[in-house]
């Protein structure tokens, strides 16, 4: 684990500086150099003299959405940020997990420290507090169409600020009053537009998109490497990946891929003129067009994806220094949506590039003389033994899952809030299913490097392999034993599940 400190402060942050404090919410410090401090209060400061000398300001002094032409007397100015946490405390679902909600405080915290959002300083370092303590907001996944913001989810930590609601604590769900009771915090009484602050933006999809990122890159390398395995397990044409080749159709990450397998498989020489393996079938000879597709738009991901991170994205947006409301729609997220459903899109096609692979492998009619599923059991034996032919079926299970997901979430935009929010942009729904899709690829994944490397050893002579597959061999045979007589496999794939989401795997530079 990294001891680095990422320091929240107004600064560009990257989608590494969110994923390190979603596992290390510690290493989390808001800045609190005097002018940075003095630029947040400034917002609010310019609130409550707005409220002074004109008395009306959208969400402060009038209803949200539609009920915006609704009044709100002065005196009760300070209890509609409670009222707007507490109608939206609807969602439903399962819980963001607790790497998730670190990542979506440390990007709601990063948006409010831009300095355009009304909000007080006192209140960043709440947030920055909670994460110190790893005292984590339950929010429901479910409820929010991504256009003005994700309320319903946001809600639950403008509550939990408040003192309301539950938190995940010590691995413990408990109510949010006795654990600030037990650590001595006070509650926030929200200010005027703090409520709207905290929930009016892009902060749950950002945070699972900035995840997402980075298991999909990782996935992407893995792939690779089962890709040059295979290779090696089906006696493959290697010069599919020849340099040359690659050269005439230039796509950046496509090369890289191929390059990658290059370098796996040792190919350094021109291929032989009688080489009777002219054409492998698709899903190896094309393994780096299906890759590079997800290599080429990482790039983008990353444009889009931190673009958001780094922004102001709620409404309306305070800019202080020159005496401005500015009246707009930062909370929708449609780079976000859009970048989701394209990522998922990228993502299954590695499932399925590798559902292809393992169907080759198990089959005698195009494995090129491996035994049937794989099976290493003893000639007598053999019969009885049905090495990874189930393991294929839940590969092909996990895959028509994942392909089934990609329908993109941006196009189902609904009508919502008495036509206020009449397009929205489901940005939070496309991430939740990109990341679903991530899952079970990494299943996918961990299922197809078990049985790749039984395939390589079957096949033989591991000692002439690159010092790449070598390792990644010895590091899978380090947790997993060869499969030689029928055994319940699930508890081996999990712990591969497991080591994938860590990263263990050593890869490429």
């Amino acid at each position: 684990m990294s001891e680095r400190t990422v320091i929240v402060d107004g600064r560009t942050l990257t989608i590494e500086d969110i994923c390190h404090i979603a596992e290390q919410p510690q290493q989390l410090r808001l800045g609190d150099a005097p002018t940075f401090v003095a630029r947040i209060d400034k917002g609010a400061a310019f609130i409550e003299t707005l409220l002074q000398e004109e008395g009306f300001v959208y969400g402060v002094t009038t209803g949200y959405g539609d009920s915006c032409t609704v009044s709100i007397p002065l005196e009760n100015v300070n209890e509609l940020s409670r009222h707007l946490y507490t109608f939206h405390g609807c969602g439903l679902g399962a819980h963001f997990d607790p790497q998730q909600t670190r990542a979506i405080m440390a990007v709601r915290l990063n948006s409010l420290a831009q300095g355009f959002s009304g909000v007080r300083y006192q209140l960043l370092q709440r947030i920055a507090e909670l994460l110190h303590h790893d005292i984590l907001p339950l929010i429901p996944q479910e409820g929010s169409v991504g256009a003005s913001g994700d309320l319903t989810p946001l809600s639950y930590l403008a509550a939990v600020l408040a003192g309301e609601r539950e938190v995940l604590y010590q691995g413990e769900k408990m109510p949010t009053a006795r654990v600030f009771g037990q650590l001595k915090i006070t509650p926030l009484t929200l200010k005027p537009k703090e409520g709207l602050g905290i929930m009016n933006g892009t902060a749950v999809m950002t945070a699972v998109a900035c995840l997402a990122y980075q298991r999909a890159a990782y996935l992407s390398q893995l792939s690779t490497r089962i890709t040059s395995l295979v290779s090696i397990a089906l006696n493959g044409n290697a010069y599919h990946f020849d340099e040359k080749l690659f050269a005439v159709k230039p796509h950046a990450g496509q090369i890289k891929v191929a390059a990658r397998i290059r370098g796996d498989l040792q190919i350094t020489l021109d291929p032989p003129r009688n080489d009777t393996r002219l054409q492998d079938r698709y899903s190896l000879r094309c393994a780096p067009h299906v890759i590079g597709v997800l290599e080429d738009a990482l790039p983008w991901f990353r444009q889009f994806i931190e673009n958001e991170l780094n922004s102001a994205n709620d409404n309306p947006i305070i800019d202080a220094e020159n005496g401005h409301v500015l009246h707009g729609g930062h909370f929708y997220g449609g780079h976000i949506a859009f970048a989701m459903d394209s990522m998922k899109t990228a993502v299954a096609n590695l499932a399925d590039l590798l559902d292809r692979q393992m169907a080759q492998l198990m089959d005698t009619k195009f494995n090129n003389g491996l035994p049937a599923n794989l099976s290493g059991a003893r000639p007598e034996q053999a019969m009885l033994n049905h090495g990874f032919k189930a393991v294929q079926i839940a590969v092909s299970a996990w895959t028509a899952e994942a392909l089934k997901l990609t329908m993109p979430a941006s196009v189902f935009s609904r009508s919502t809030e008495c036509h206020n929010q009449d397009k929205v942009s489901m940005g939070t729904i496309a991430a939740r299913d990109c990341m679903r899709i991530i899952e079970l690829t990494e299943q996918v994944v961990a299922a197809m490097l078990i049985a790749v490397v039984q395939g390589v050893e079957l096949r033989g002579n591991t000692a002439g392999l690159s010092a790449g597959l070598r390792a990644t061999m010895a590091q899978v045979r380090s947790k997993i034993a060869f499969l030689e007589s029928d055994r319940a496999m699930e508890q081996e794939l999990r712990l591969c599940l497991q080591l994938i989401r860590e990263r263990h795997w050593n890869l490429y530079e």
